[in-house]
This record gives structure tokens, sequence and C-alpha cells, in this order.
């Protein structure tokens, strides 16, 4: 059994980085190696670049600031943020947790300053010889991270029963979820409380609090291990998608199941088929199904986000839509309370959204550009700049020396974490 230790102390911090223009280019991902040679146009050694960098912003911080990093070579592939956690995943398969020096103080005070984000402290989870983290999930006070061979560990808060151990004691060490040994897990997404896992073999497992029938399982249990969740056929799971009290599956054909609370039209389960056929509202379901409501019935979907109370989804050609509760503008236009209908992101119609992230309320878009696209509730920097409400989506400014790429991005309550890599400037060899 591989168990993690965290360490009591956190490493040194390093001198903050230093803010400079960056630019937009393609989201599209170019791997390279931490040991590469840079040289200039001249043919020179040039000064080594940062091989990537990361950005928060949200809880006081009201403009994107960069998060200290453990190492300059240190390279982040995959971010991800929870109710109080700010987690990464390097290329080498290495956990950084970002950590505040007192969680209850500091960043997390109201009023706080766009400073507060350089108190966060990064560090590795220690004992990681002969295991490599290809994905990490944040729930609300508990954390999940998944392996290159598919085995499944858990920390942080037991409440719930959300580490899937099988009790609801709290973890300070991530161990492996046993239940799930003989499985190879690809993917796990935290919701607030409750937890669901795919394995390659296109089978979804539950756990956690089961309140409104998020489980998927038929009833509102809640469990401390994992349990699988019943399918309807003909329908394999690619990915899972934990909300707050619901969840959402896409499948291998790009279609959206949702199960768990279905306020606002959140999932988009109420039959609305979009001409004069009869619709109707479903509030709650505790199984898996279909999404009903028009256009999500017949559009193929490659990305979809679940908020607080709203969802968002991204069509296979870059279209972005959005659906449920709409109280602080965050779905991005104007509706009548009573139309529960999704739709799409009008100001989006001319560019194509290739990634979309939904807070407690407001929403994150990404273009296949690379620009970054905010709009929703504007309290404690939630768009990451100093604005209130907006229905209109603005672009945040990511400052950076270099030309990066966009290749990471998680949101959580009123926080966003978002990682980029910089990408050869012309005339330049590796």
């Amino acid at each position: 059994m591989y168990i993690f230790h965290i360490p009591q102390h956190p490493l040194s911090s390093l001198p903050p980085m230093t803010r400079g223009r960056g630019s937009r280019v393609s989201s599209a991902r170019s791997h390279r190696s931490a040991a590469s040679v840079v040289l200039d146009s001249s043919g020179n050694l040039a000064q080594p670049r940062p091989l990537s960098s990361v950005f928060s912003w949200g809880g006081g911080i009201t403009q994107p600031v960069k998060l200290q990093l453990p190492h300059s070579d240190t390279q982040v592939m995959q971010v991800s943020t929870g109710r109080t956690q700010k987690a990464g995943v390097t290329r080498n398969g290495r956990l950084i947790m970002w950590e505040a020096p007192n969680v209850a103080t500091d960043a997390a005070m109201p009023g706080a300053t766009d400073h507060a984000a350089l108190q966060f402290i990064p560090r590795f989870l220690e004992g990681q010889s002969g295991v490599t983290i290809k994905q990490v999930s944040c729930g609300d006070l508990f954390t999940a991270c998944l392996t290159d061979r598919g085995i499944l560990m858990t920390f942080g808060s037991g409440t719930n029963g959300c580490l899937g151990h099988g009790q609801t004691n709290d973890v300070q060490q991530a161990k492996i979820v046993e239940a799930l040994l003989g499985f190879e897990v690809t993917l796990v997404s935290c919701g607030a409380t409750h937890v669901m896992a795919v394995t390659n073999e296109h089978e979804v497992f539950s756990w956690g609090r089961g309140d409104h029938g998020r489980l998927g399982l038929g009833n509102r249990e809640s469990y401390s291990t994992p349990q699988p969740v019943p399918i309807p056929t003909p329908h394999l799971v690619k990915s899972v998608h934990c909300g707050v009290d619901c969840s959402i599956l896409l499948t291998t054909d790009n279609r959206l199941l949702g199960c768990g609370s279905n306020r606002h039209n959140k999932l988009g389960l109420d039959i609305l088929p979009g001409d004069d056929s009869p619709s109707q509202q479903i509030d709650e379901m505790c199984v898996f199904v279909p999404a009903s409501s028009a256009p999500l019935l017949t559009t193929r979907i490659a990305a979809v986000a679940l908020g607080t109370s709203h969802s968002a989804a991204i069509t296979e050609s870059g279209q972005c839509f959005t659906f449920g509760a709409n109280n602080f503008n965050q779905l991005g236009y104007q509706k009548d309370s009573k139309d529960r209908r999704p739709q799409l992101v009008p100001a989006l119609e001319d560019v194509c959204i290739s990634m979309v992230e939904c807070g407690d309320t407001f929403t994150v878009a990404i273009t296949t550009e690379g620009e970054v696209y905010t709009w929703g509730k504007g309290s404690r920097g939630r768009l990451g700049r100093r604005e209130e409400n907006t229905n209109i989506p603005k672009p945040v400014p990511l400052l950076d020396n270099e030309p990066f790429q966009i290749i990471s991005i998680s949101c959580s309550h009123g926080n966003t974490l978002l990682a980029t890599e910089p990408i050869p400037e012309p005339g330049t060899t590796r």
C-alpha cells in the first residue's frame, strides 16, 4: 500500500514572481522536456524560462496573481481547487499543495488584498517514490488523487464518508481507496461532499453524501465506500463531473446524463423538446437519465461544468450553452425567471470555446485563442477584475513575461485556479 506523508513544515517561500506582459495563443498543448536547451535567434544560449505558471483569483483577490512554484523547473499540467485547497499535478507526476499559513486568516479573511495569494506556500506531497500522480480533484476540505496505474487515493476530512475508506474519520495522509483496487480508475471528480470515479471499462462508482439522489444509486442514502452506479443502456461513460448536490456524466458519444438536484433545470433534465410537444419539469432524479432539454438532447457535448446552481456545456463546435439559476447573471444573458431552457451565451457566439468552468455564482470560459472570459457575480474578485455583477463575458488579463497557452482551469465556490505554459517564440530552437 502506498501511503504518502504530508510534511508538517512547508518549503521555504520563494521570491514573488515578476509580472510582465503576456499574449494569447492557441490552447493546444506543446510538449517539451524540462532539460531542453533554448537558443535565441542568434544561436546563443537564452535565459531559461519557467516551464509553467499558476494563476489564482477570488476569495478577496481581485486580479490574477501568480502562485509560487516549488522550483523554477516545475511544470504544472493540471490544477484543482476546493473550498480551501489548491492543488496541482506536475509533468513528472508530483502532487503540489498550495497552503495558506492559516486558512482562517490572511487570504481567507474578508477584505484581503491582492497580495494575499503570495502567502500561499507550495509544497510537494512527500513519499512519492515509485508513484506517479496523473490527476487531482479537490472537494470541500478533502482531496482525491489518481496514479498512472489507476489507483485512487484520498485524504482530508472524512465527513459524509467522502474519502471512501468505510468510515468518516479524517485522514491526514493520502490513503488508497481499497475498494477500487481491482479496477483501473481513469478519472475522479470531487463534489462538495461526494465523489465519483470512472474506470477504463466505463464502470462508474460513487460515494459520500447522498441526499437529492446525487450518487445516482436510486436512493438518497450516504455511503462511505464506493458503490457501483447503474448506467442506462446503451450509454458508455468517459468522464464524471460532481457538483454541490448533483452529478453529470459525459458519455463516449458525447451525450449528457444527470442525477441529483435539478433545481432551475441546472442539469438540463426538464423535458423541453423545443417544439410544441408537451414539456415536463423535473426537480430531482435519483438515477442517471439523459438530458432532455433542447438543445442538449440532440447536441453532441465536448465538455461540461457544474456550479452551485447553474451549469455550462461546450458543444463539439465550440459553442457555449449555460442553464440553471441566473440570479447573479452567471448564465451570461438576461432571461425570464420561468424560462428554464439552456441557451447559447450570445457574447461568445463568434468565438470558439475550448474550456469552461463554473464557480458558485460565476462562469469562466477559455477560447481556442487562449482568451479568458468571466461573467456573473463580481464580489470578492470572482471575475478576476474589480467589477460588480455582469451578464456580459469580459476578458481577464493574465500578465506574464512570455507568450503562453492555458492548459488547465478549475473553479470552486468563489475561487479560480488556472495553469499556463509558455510557447516557443518565433526564431527559437530547442
